[in-house]
């Protein structure tokens, strides 16, 4: 049975629009305080029903990592995110995603691949200088 498309209410619309002006992977909470800055009466729960309701409809991509709150991305290409380790940033990776036909090893343990998600984790530019200046610090009281 077919779903019926769902109607876009100005709530959607308004979550969608915060997601699509960012390319900061927000959390449901992070486009929750963006929207209600527009719409007060908004609530977080309803923030993330549309944002379900998005990542359904093909709007939206959630991204999610274990032990980490969920992410969401207007880009629904493939593509990858790098995530980084200390303070959670999420970024777009410039790096061709891998396409075409599964390999061997996968189609011997009798799956019929659908996706794959593959996570890459570091230290971002801003955390790097972060921890270049604490280790300086470290060194110069040794």
């Amino acid at each position: 049975m077919a779903r019926e498309p769902q109607r876009k209410t100005r709530q959607r619309e308004l979550i969608l629009e915060a997601l699509r002006k960012t390319k900061s992977h927000p959390t449901a909470t992070e486009v929750y305080n963006t929207v209600r800055k527009i719409l007060p009466t908004i609530s977080l729960g309803t923030v993330y029903r549309n944002l379900d309701r998005l990542t359904q409809t093909g709007e939206a991509q959630k991204l999610e990592w274990g032990g980490v709150e969920a992410r969401y991305d207007a880009d629904t290409k493939n593509h990858y995110h790098v995530r980084c380790v200390r303070c959670g940033r999420v970024d777009d990776l410039a790096h061709p995603p891998i396409n075409g036909e599964p390999e061997a090893p996968l189609e011997t343990a009798g799956y019929q691949i659908m996706g794959h998600r593959l996570e890459f984790v570091g230290l971002c530019p801003e955390c790097q200088k972060h921890k270049k200046r604490s280790d300086e610090n470290v060194e110069s009281q040794d």
